[in-house]
């Protein structure tokens, strides 16, 4: 069989050096599980403005050379130079140029660059940033060429590197270079709005280098989409075997614009590789490494530290020692279950269906208290405050984001809800399961790992009445049952190492690898 001795990765986030989803986990994840395969990898990112790479550990390689970056009607080439370094085996690459100089966050602008220029909105996607994956992608390439380096696999991350495979097979000069490379793209969300596609063909067809009829086969709903660029000449999978399937055989596919059915009619097949998760890294045996006030132990049954890390919480939030805004005060009562969430507070979260549920619940007197921790929408922000507003004793908002404040909030929480409409993997139910905290969530996408009744709760119409129904049958269980409850998170965290750490997904790209091998227009067998 073929042997893959080193694998390229292209990214826009890597989780110790910029982050922004769940993207930044998996790219780093899975690149060192494939180190401890002994395989070589290499990932190429962006030196945003925000980082400072000497104190990151990086140094200057002295590589330099300027990418072919045209416009619709200019002709133009970018300077571009490499800083290295090295984290956990894996050699990574930061490519310095001007667009990514100026950036002060990864996605979008911040308020510092909205002072600077008013035009530049807080929160808007950067306007350039198209070009700004052209130049990560090319600059890719073009330094496989320089060092003289040919990996076995190129994998490319999300819209903005899934043009990748396409320069890699229809350029002058890389053609000629990477026969013997196979790509695989990773689709970490296809909703509309994540494909990175752009209207203007003239200008796609300018800064890419690629033909018209690469072009104008790459259309979706009339925009170049490089999801569909790229799927010709790559193997393609989503995170979860689950949201590959509503994509190509259900209408939540509707949700992307229907680039799942777009790659179905063209006979490609979308894989599904559900996310992996590091145990250790949300282990409440070792209290100092996530903040929390006392450690616990769930598969042992010794949740003695888990009230403390629940008091503190409540604590925290009555004495507005937050790092974050808060609405609303819980009071502690024995024997009322505490209902979490960690998420963005959007309708794709379904959080507009829990507030609904929240209110409906505390009107009927239902005895719970309720921590949300998040940043979202006005309205929805709006329609939570206004329950923690209304039930100050039993519900609390913390609108924001900490690390140390969500671990305690995992810790501190007995169901942890997750009400998404769409879910391509969700790893916070990991998380929560990881420190006691049973899920309840919605079935769809990769939350169909939660099973009802054996790791989890679950509801599948997305109606307030339903969402209310599985928080109704959870705390059932956790007042008349409480050994259940001790037995599913035991066996939440035992599904967990059996069959979804990194080191065992990561066997699964490797499959998907060796699938990509078989494309390539020269084998090497």
């Amino acid at each position: 069989m073929f042997q893959i001795k080193e694998v390229y990765t292209l990214t826009r986030e890597y989780r110790d050096i910029a982050g922004a989803g769940g993207l930044k986990d998996v790219a780093q994840e899975l690149s060192e599980a494939l180190v401890r395969k002994g395989i070589k990898v290499t990932v190429f990112m962006p030196r945003y403005g925000f980082l400072d790479p000497e104190k990151l550990g990086f140094w200057q390689t002295g590589v330099s050379f300027s990418v072919d970056m045209d416009y619709a009607h200019e002709e133009r080439r970018e300077e571009i130079s490499l800083w290295q370094g090295e984290l956990n085996g894996v050699r990574i690459f930061l490519i310095e140029a001007d667009r990514y100089a100026e950036k002060l966050g990864i996605y979008t602008y911040t308020e510092e660059e909205e002072k600077r220029e008013p035009w530049k909105k807080k929160g808007t996607g950067h306007f350039d940033y198209f070009a700004m994956n052209i130049l990560l992608q090319k600059t890719a390439l073009c330094t496989a060429i320089y060092l003289e380096e040919k990996p076995e696999i190129i994998h490319c991350h999300d819209g903005h590197t899934a043009c990748t495979p396409a320069l890699a097979r229809e350029i002058m000069g890389f053609r000629h270079y990477f026969p013997y490379s196979g790509f695989l793209i990773t689709i970490h969300n296809a909703g509309l709005g994540y494909h990175q596609d752009v209207a203007d063909l003239p200008f796609a067809k300018a800064n890419t280098g690629l033909p018209w009829r690469v072009i104008n086969d790459s259309l979706l709903n009339g925009s170049f989409n490089p999801f569909l660029c790229g799927s010709k000449y790559a193997v393609i999978n989503t995170v979860s075997e689950q949201y590959a399937k509503e994509l190509q055989e259900t209408d939540l596919d509707a949700h992307t614009g229907w680039l799942g059915h777009a790659l179905k009619e063209r006979g490609i097949k979308l894989y599904g590789i559900t996310n992996g998760i590091t145990p250790e890294d949300f282990d409440p045996r070792k209290p100092e490494k996530l903040g929390l006030p006392a450690g616990f132990d769930p598969l042992k049954g010794d949740f003695a530290g888990k009230k403390v890390c629940r008091q503190e919480l409540l604590r925290k939030i009555k004495e507005r020692d937050l790092r974050v805004k808060a609405f609303g005060s819980p009071e502690d009562r024995e024997g009322w279950p505490l209902l979490t969430a960690i998420s963005r507070l959007t309708e794709q979260k379904g959080i507009n269906i829990l507030a609904q549920t929240l209110r409906m619940l505390y009107e009927q007197g239902e005895e719970f208290l309720t921590v949300i921790l998040g940043t979202g929408t006005p309205e929805i922000e709006e329609s939570l405050m206004a329950i923690a507003r209304d039930f100050p004793d039993r519900m609390a908002l913390l609108l924001g984001y900490d690390p140390k404040l969500a671990n305690l909030i995992y810790a501190a929480g007995d169901f942890f809800v997750i009400p998404s409409n769409y879910e391509p993997c969700g790893l916070t139910d990991f998380m929560a399961q990881l420190m006691g905290n049973l899920p309840i969530v919605r079935h769809t996408g990769g939350l169909v790992k939660v099973k009802d009744g054996f790791n989890g709760f679950v509801y599948v119409e997305q109606k307030p009445e339903e969402l209310a129904g599985a928080i109704l049958r959870a705390f059932e269980v956790y007042r008349k049952d409480p050994a259940r409850i001790k037995q599913m998170i035991k066996q939440a965290i035992e599904h967990i190492y059996e069959n979804y750490t990194w080191d065992k997904v990561s066997e699964k790209y490797l499959e998907l690898y060796r699938k990509a091998l078989n494309l390539r227009p020269i084998s090497k067998d």
